[in-house]
């Protein structure tokens, strides 16, 4: 008999954002698209921005449960902490613009901490360590064309961003479904941070 084909999923890590942040970056959004509406630009939807820590990308769908391992033992010792989304930017530095951002301050340092244990356990398990170093940011615009680039980065990064606080209390794992219309996400498994150690399997207690 024929072997079947695996399915697999597109999946990522990432902190999901609170509603009043959604809000606010929904808001700049508006005004932005108002700002430079000749920039040609694809669009994130407010409610699909999210602070991504790790991307895996394609995977077989029977090892997405590993991935939530990882992510368990990752989250496991780190109690909830603060970031502030603040600043705007975008990518490259040098060049055209292509990705268009909204910046997240880590002051304590717990969020660079958290990604490096979440690489690590990631690594135990299989997935590929991330080869470029952590830059943590909320993508809201990618640029579809050179033309209207730099129009669009220069309103964007006048525009700014008002500093807004928001409290980690979850990691979690997110599929991607790209379609026509965009990518649609689908949460996973969610794990909380507690500041509790956990038993991983096959370890005695």
């Amino acid at each position: 008999m024929p072997q079947t084909k695996t399915e697999t999923w597109r999946v990522f890590c990432a902190i999901e954002l609170p509603s009043l942040a959604i809000e606010k970056i929904s808001e700049h959004i508006k005004r932005l698209r108002a700002a430079a509406p000749d920039s040609p630009a694809s669009w994130s939807r407010a409610e699909n921005v999210h602070l991504t820590l790790k991307f895996i990308g394609e995977i077989p769908q029977n090892r997405v449960s590993d991935l939530s391992q990882a992510v368990a033992n990752a989250v496991a010792g780190f109690s909830p902490f603060e970031l502030e989304i603040k600043d705007t930017g975008s990518f490259p530095k040098h060049g055209t613009p292509r990705v268009f951002w909204i910046g997240i301050d880590d002051g304590s340092g717990q969020l660079a901490q958290l990604q490096a244990k979440l690489d690590e356990e990631c690594l135990l398990l299989g997935f590929e360590k991330e080869a470029r170093p952590f830059n943590p940011h909320l993508t809201i615009a990618r640029g579809r064309k050179p033309q209207g680039a730099r129009a669009l980065a220069t309103a964007h990064e006048k525009m700014g961003f008002l500093a807004t606080k928001i409290r980690v209390k979850e990691l979690s794992v997110i599929r991607s479904e790209l379609s026509s219309k965009g990518s649609n996400y689908t949460t996973i498994s969610r794990h909380t941070l507690t500041n509790k150690e956990t038993t991983r399997p096959g370890l005695p207690r």
